[in-house]
């Protein structure tokens, strides 16, 4: 669209029918996709008449809500939505738009013919009425829209399967339209002074495997390598992260912070990263910081502002984080250390002024005198504003993203004679430890232990284990020792651990019982495992075993 932050998002509070593959916003409150009380959004697309399905391979909270739970195999997402895009277009022909511009569109026609339903239903495990059902509620709903999340994006093909669901939401008629995908129109815009065209991939690569950067970051799955390498980066700057515990193949990265000659963390924790600082810089908490959310307000389903005034004002010897980057710049640059630092107010009330509601008033003054914030209205249609492409066109089809159906059309053969050797392991997240910081706080983590692996009774038969039994689970990468949870909810063959876990290891001081500090999944997840097209680490589907002690 001619930005990395112009994103789409689903109008859930207009729309008939809500098809969710590998999303679990009950969960995560809404990943790009900014839904406070989601609960009731949801219902309220059941009240009005309308349907929720989703598509996961464990039947997560949000499942149980939702119309219909459908088990699909773990990173074959993108073959079920070229399948449910092939019958799209069979039924409801591109059209040529003002805005959108149509290059290469018969080399994707080319490319959707071996994806039927009923070859596709072999490497999805989803039967081909089903398929052939999901596409027609698409085509014949009032309004529909497609969303795809965290199960979809974190796997050998997440960008591909992000744009398929797009093109599907424009074949159908569904984009730029109310109860379909559309763009916010935040107060503060994230585009800044964006230069239309700019495209900011691949301007430098990595030393290791040559993956290229993307708007001036790299590859998670690539940092413990480039720290490793001879010639890589000899120290390193943590910002409120545990790389340890979140990146693929945790310990290897653990390696690369011991070589490191100096590391910082700015942080208020010591965790299984932060050991590894010489110095932690702690900033002020929550409760002594403004708030003025961008990135959030920018993915709203509803168009909002609010700034929030500190709980608290910060002690005298603190300082917040944006003072501490200020402060470290300074000293890199040779400026004086007495220089003050600007404060962000002036900055977020110039974009405040200068932005969308600028002529009616908006400001940061007047968003202070309304600490509740102020409702700018649903989402609306803007497709023409938005844009910024060169062209001022959308390019349905670009040739970076055709060139990647090599890569996709050669994994279906492979699939398609696959053997069942080695089961699939997924990830899964809880509303109380969506990251590993959380489990800091004793009311987060009390009661039962959540730091499972979950398996079908087929799976758990098959290997002669019991509920609650401790079982061996190996990777190419390590292994861990886990309690089992034998249920219903996962589809057979396939095994889940909860990301965010692992606490406890040698030298770690945290206020966490032992009986909450988990195994790691990053100790069985493959760095080398990613999705070539954008460089993501594929954590979905990575092949186990599961052994009995």
């Amino acid at each position: 669209f001619g930005h990395h932050m112009t994103l789409p998002i689903p109008d859930i509070d207009h729309t008939d029918y809500w098809l969710i593959i590998g999303g679990n916003p009950l969960a995560s409150n809404g990943s790009m996709m900014t839904a406070p009380d989601i609960n009731n959004r949801l219902r309220n697309i059941q009240k009005r008449g309308g349907k929720v399905v989703v598509i996961d391979p464990r039947k997560t909270e949000t499942a149980k809500h939702a119309d219909k739970h459908i088990f699909i195999k773990p990173a074959a997402d993108v073959y079920l939505l070229l399948a449910i895009l092939k019958i799209v277009l069979s039924k409801r022909e591109l059209t040529k738009e003002a805005h959108f511009s149509f290059e290469n569109i018969e080399n994707l026609y080319g490319n959707l013919e071996n994806y039927s339903p009923e070859k596709v239903s072999k490497v999805t495990g989803i039967e081909e009425n089903i398929i052939l059902e999901i596409a027609e509620e698409i085509l014949n709903a009032k309004t529909a829209v497609v969303y795809g999340r965290m199960g979809v994006s974190t796997q050998a093909f997440g960008g591909m399967c992000q744009w398929i669901i797009n093109i599907i939401n424009i074949a159908s008629g569904n984009f730029d339209k109310q109860g379909g995908a559309m763009f916010t129109s935040p107060a503060f815009s994230m585009y800044g002074a964006a230069k239309k065209g700019f495209n900011p991939i691949g301007r430098w690569h990595t030393k290791v495997r040559n993956l290229p950067e993307f708007d001036g970051e790299l590859p998670v799955s690539a940092l413990a390598e480039e720290l490793l390498h001879d010639e890589g980066p000899k120290a390193f700057v943590c910002v409120s992260g545990n790389p340890v515990l979140s990146t693929p193949n945790g310990k290897q990265l653990e390696k690369a912070l011991e070589k490191l000659e100096f590391m910082v963390s700015i942080d208020i924790y010591i965790n299984e990263t932060s050991k590894y600082a010489n110095i932690i810089l702690p900033p002020t908490t929550g409760l002594e910081i403004a708030l003025y959310d961008l990135v959030f307000n920018a993915l709203a389903v509803r168009n909002t502002a609010k700034y929030s005034e500190p709980t608290f004002e910060k002690l005298e010897n603190q300082r917040h984080d944006w003072e501490i980057f200020e402060a470290l710049k300074n000293r890199f640059l040779g400026n004086s250390t007495t220089e003050k630092p600007h404060n962000p107010e002036i900055k977020i009330d110039f974009m405040l002024r200068n932005g969308e509601y600028g002529l009616e008033g908006m400001s940061l003054e007047k968003l202070k005198a309304n600490p509740h914030g102020i409702d700018l209205g649903p989402l609306r249609p803007s497709i023409r504003e938005k844009i910024l492409t060169e062209n001022e066109k959308i390019n349905l089809f670009p040739t970076i993203l055709m060139a990647d159906f090599e890569r996709v059309n050669g994994q279906f053969k492979e699939y398609e004679k696959a053997s069942n050797e080695s089961l699939l392991l997924i990830g899964r997240r809880h509303l109380r430890s969506n990251n590993s910081w959380m489990h800091n706080s004793e009311r987060l983590v009390k009661g039962r232990n959540r730091c499972t692996v979950m398996m079908h009774p087929e799976t758990a038969k098959f290997a002669n284990i019991i509920n609650e039994e401790i079982v061996k689970i190996e990777s190419l990468k390590g292994n861990v020792k886990i309690a089992a949870e034998i249920t219903e909810d996962i589809m057979p063959g396939v095994l889940s651990i909860p990301h965010g876990y692992g606490h406890g290891g040698d030298g770690v001081i945290l206020d966490i019982a032992n009986a909450h500090a988990g195994v790691s999944i990053n100790d069985l997840t493959d760095e080398l495992l990613i999705d070539k097209l954008t460089g993501n680490a594929a954590f979905s589907g990575v092949p186990v075993w599961l052994k009995k002690i």
